[in-house]
């Protein structure tokens, strides 16, 4: 098989069409990310992200969003339903540690081995809803604190976390999978804003970059393209040094051709970017323009599943939701 592209796709439905089949052979992503149009039971979804693996190869990462509250591609009455991430602001890290390992145990149950979560938003005052109670609160402190027993819970489970959006989406007043947000906020803020991604920068989870451009860093490009962004910032001032991957290019906060948006990102400096609508003429485009994977992304992205597997252990299901469930009654 060729280098893989560095680039995590979605794909239509709940089987892999022959014509995707067809691409993936032609121009491979790295991996695959599934959304609620391809998951109709447990016993599909393990046969879909069965088959993904078998054209991908048997490494190949397959992400889900899975946070809880209102983000959640697995729901009931399949799958049980988990908390927002707002359920466990002031509580004990060994509730949110204990919510995060039950998610991280059902996500891989289904094949999926990272998982798109936690948020290190902070929760602004007065900012759009997008956010809101997928946040842990407007502390950077305490978001941190409850961020590190997530990322810990989900490791245990066996799946790697995914940090976002770094370097915080909290204070957009806008929707960026509708519009591109601006953020007018001075540095002394924006420092807030990334205290909970560089008090985690080391924790062995990949980030996830915000479609939003910040004036005082760069005031022509969101931080996905942003090469002053994710060098100064991220990378620098942050100190995140793991898997950097895009938000989905084809939210509308972003304008452009998918290839050369799938470009850009590569060259300001993530390590993947992320190409979800599964529309097969608009990821072949994505494909075409995205380079291969990189040596240091390769190198990364070992860095992360060591770190998932150094953390993993066996898991008592009924002892975390009794710990969690415990915390959310006295809530």
């Amino acid at each position: 098989m060729a280098r893989p592209r560095a680039a995590i796709v979605g794909v239509s439905g709940p089987r892999l069409t022959a014509a995707e089949a067809a691409l993936f052979r032609a121009a491979p992503p790295l991996g695959a990310i599934l959304f609620a149009r391809n998951i109709v039971d447990p016993d599909q979804l393990r046969a879909l992200t069965a088959e993904l693996r078998e054209a991908l190869g048997a490494d190949a990462p397959i992400l889900v969003d899975q946070e809880g509250g209102q983000v959640a591609r697995l729901r009931p009455p399949l799958w049980p339903a988990f908390p927002p991430a707002a359920g466990f602001t002031a509580g004990p890290e060994a509730a949110a540690r204990a919510n995060a390992a039950l998610l991280g145990l059902a996500c891989a149950d289904v094949g999926f081995d990272v998982v798109c979560a936690p948020v290190l938003d902070l929760r602004i005052p007065g900012a759009h809803d997008i956010i809101g109670d997928r946040s842990f609160g407007e502390d950077p402190a305490e978001v941190a604190r409850l961020g590190r027993a997530t990322i810990e819970g989900l490791q245990e489970a066996g799946c790697i976390p995914v940090i976002k959006h770094i370097p915080g989406h909290g204070r957009a007043l806008v929707d960026s999978h509708l519009d591109l947000p601006r953020v007018t906020a001075g540095k002394d803020d924006l420092a807030l804003d990334c205290a909970p991604f560089a008090a985690l920068a080391a924790a062995g989870a990949w980030a996830m970059t915000a479609h939003i451009l910040y004036e005082a860093l760069d005031a022509e490009r969101p931080a996905t393209l942003s090469p002053l962004v994710i060098e100064r910032v991220i990378r620098g001032a942050i100190g995140f040094a793991g898997v950097l991957v895009s938000d989905d290019l084809c939210m509308k906060a972003l304008r452009g051709d998918p290839g050369a948006l799938a470009a850009e990102a590569i060259d300001a400096g993530c390590d993947l970017v992320l190409h979800c609508n599964g529309v097969l003429e608009e990821t072949a485009a994505a494909l075409a323009g995205c380079p291969a994977l990189s040596e240091a992304a390769e190198a990364r992205l070992a860095e992360a599943r060591a770190a998932m597997q150094a953390m993993r252990r066996p898991l008592d299901s009924a002892a975390l939701l009794a710990q969690r469930d415990a915390w959310l009654a006295a809530a």
